[in-house]
């Protein structure tokens, strides 16, 4: 340990990456929110019916284009200096569901934008192959998600597609918006989006399958 390094240590300097942790704005009737979320998810718990947290990640360019983290190679990878779309082959839009009874993650992957149709297709999806048979007594969903993109709170458009889904699967659907500005408290923030960046990291996304198979990969022992 050089001098520097225990100086700093002796006075308890220590390396520390920033945390996002104070709220850009605190809206009314904040805390009722989350309480009656809590009530909400709690009976549902105990009926029995599924608690889901749906989101879309950070959509990704597909090409020769720069990623950060590292990953072991035998050869110098290089990208173009820039990330501009124009140098893109395309993009990939992930829209995710998280199953918070049985600790388990579904992505869809989009190639063009982040809409309401799709939102609704993935949800469908997910419905159809998984949660209809991890739940086959259920008669309601749960749906917690935050006021922005394509599950706006605000939007017709998504009101409608979620009302024809209702129609088409034949059970209720409820949503669970959390207040503005508190996105980062939707359960698939943290326990699956993350960990999908993780698997991902410094790889160059050449193809739509490839970041299909680097997905598919992503776990954790919990």
């Amino acid at each position: 340990m050089t001098v520097v390094q225990k100086l700093l240590k002796k006075h308890g300097y220590v390396k520390r990456q920033a945390q996002k942790k104070p709220t850009t704005k605190i809206t009314k009737n904040r805390n009722e929110q989350f309480k009656n979320l809590a009530r909400i998810s709690k009976e549902y718990e105990l009926q029995g019916n599924p608690i889901i947290s749906m989101d879309t990640k950070k959509k990704e360019f597909i090409g020769n284009l720069y990623r950060s983290g590292t990953l072991y190679t035998t050869e110098i990878v290089t990208t173009f200096d820039h990330d501009f779309f124009s140098l893109a082959d395309g993009k990939v839009v992930p829209d995710g569901i998280y199953d918070l009874q049985h600790n388990r993650g579904y992505l869809s992957l989009g190639i063009s934008k982040d809409t309401s149709e799709f939102a609704y297709k993935s949800l469908k999806s997910w419905w159809i192959n998984y949660g209809i048979s991890l739940y086959p007594q259920a008669r309601s969903i749960l749906i917690k998600c935050d006021g922005g993109g394509s599950n706006n709170s605000n939007h017709y458009i998504f009101k409608s597609d979620l009302q024809k889904l209702v129609n088409e699967l034949n059970i209720e659907i409820r949503i669970a918006h959390y207040p503005p500005y508190t996105s980062k408290y939707n359960p698939i923030e943290h326990r699956l989006f993350p960990h999908v960046t993780r698997a991902c990291q410094g790889v160059i996304f050449t193809s739509v399958e490839l970041v299909k198979k680097l997905m598919e990969k992503t776990h954790k022992k919990t």
